[in-house]
């Protein structure tokens, strides 16, 4: 049973939340930060980066004091007010590539992500969870929601269906050229049969947002755990998520970039990839691998395939069924040495989405040495990974949609 619940969302005025509205702050380079938060003093990433405004980069629990500050600004100021009932919020993202998304803003339960109710698929880094659990502690809010699916369900389908055929509250397009639309549903008969529909689904899945779900939850064990009259109905107890349907995911892969060949002549490299892999050589023609268990190969100007050598490899487990599970078993831990894929420096990560161009160039220029593209993993092997309590590796996943920061905000 998913338990969610209608919040008061503090929001950005109509006429602001085009400018307010950020991205993820590591998303941006430093010259983008650097226009966005010089021609826009209502952008987000003023409260994400309060060293801005004394010229300095400050960091650590100092920076966590001056974004409350800037948050409380911003709210002194009017440019954020808060809803006066509690509601879901209705959101839809259509991408300047013409994909749609539409899903349900809400407060998520932390006691659900304990008992296993939400399920996750990546491993997280302790340290980057309390870090983060103390920056929740301090400024006292969420601003960005966590990703979670659900399976598909035709009666919520229809309470969102019916709820956009209304004037949106929000509408706005941004620079990236995604168009985002938010609506409010606080009749509370409506509000009550979303919540049934979600009593009565057994799991939901974190698509993305790992360390943020898990830092919410430690949050919710310090302010339990000190707070001698908890209720359970505390602000602390959830955090804010955004619910799709599992169907209106979009997964893409992410390519593998790797600096060396451990050093491996070119000959010695191809030569060890032979005990797992069928390889052929592509040539110039670009390749991109159309089934699980092929992986395309760039390196030194030509495009390779590599299939499976099936009697090489057993698959025991859904993990290891994972294309990348199965590239790290195979080639980067026993042919490159690569045993940590977060930490080590000779690996690099591309999202699929971004095509091959993106490797390709890298490796021309001499700044890696080879890459590796894979198929997408499916919604289905998310699930059964995480339902068999197993994790992925590191960027096995690029999820859409990314919401913005900034435009709701749940304060607990």
């Amino acid at each position: 049973m998913a338990k969610i619940n209608p919040f008061k969302a503090v929001r950005p005025t109509r006429d602001k939340v085009s400018l307010v509205a950020a991205r993820s702050y590591q998303s941006y380079t430093k010259d983008q930060r650097e226009a966005r938060l010089r021609d826009n003093p209502f952008s987000f990433l003023h409260i994400v980066n309060p060293g801005y405004r004394f010229d300095k980069e400050v960091s650590g629990k100092a920076r966590y004091g001056l974004v409350k500050n800037r948050y409380l600004e911003f709210k002194e100021e009017g440019i954020f007010t808060q809803d006066q009932t509690s509601s879901f919020y209705i959101y839809r993202i259509v991408n300047r590539d013409g994909d749609m998304f539409n899903g349900i803003i809400a407060a998520a339960s932390a006691e659900d992500y304990e008992n296993d109710v939400i399920k996750k698929h990546e491993d997280t880094l302790a340290f980057k969870e309390i870090v983060f659990k103390d920056y929740l502690k301090t400024v006292g809010f969420n601003a960005e929601p966590v990703l979670l699916t659900y399976p598909n369900n035709d009666i919520i389908d229809n309470i969102i269906t019916k709820v956009q055929q209304k004037r949106a509250e929000f509408e706005f397009t941004t620079t990236y050229r995604d168009t985002h639309y938010l609506w409010l549903v606080n009749d509370i008969e409506m509000v009550k049969t979303i919540q049934q529909q979600f009593e009565n689904i057994p799991t939901i899945y974190i698509a993305d947002g790992h360390h943020r779900s898990a830092s919410s939850y430690l949050l919710y064990k310090d302010l339990k755990n000190s707070n001698p009259n908890h209720s359970g109905e505390e602000g602390y107890n959830f955090f804010m998520s955004y619910l799709i349907p599992e169907s209106n995911l979009k997964i893409y892969e992410f390519n593998r970039l790797v600096k060396d060949l451990n050093g491996l002549s070119k000959e010695e490299f191809l030569i060890k990839l032979d005990e797992y892999y069928r390889i052929e050589n592509r040539g110039k023609t670009p390749y991109k691998p159309s089934k699980a268990h092929h992986f395309s190969m760039y390196l030194d100007g030509e495009f390779y395939s590599l299939y499976l050598r099936k009697s090489q490899y057993t698959f025991e487990t859904s993990l290891e069924a994972l294309d990348a599970q199965l590239l790290y078993k195979t080639i980067l831990k026993p042919i490159l040495d690569i045993h940590d894929l977060r930490n080590d420096e000779r690996i690099s990560y591309s999202h699929g989405k971004n095509d091959i161009v993106e490797m390709v160039n890298k490796i021309d220029n001499k700044t890696y040495k080879v890459g590796f593209g894979m198929v997408p993993a499916t919604i289905e092997q998310v699930k059964q990974i995480a339902n068999d309590g197993l994790k992925m590796p590191p960027k096995s996943t690029y999820v859409l949609p990314k919401l913005r920061s900034g435009v709701t905000i749940y304060e607990f």
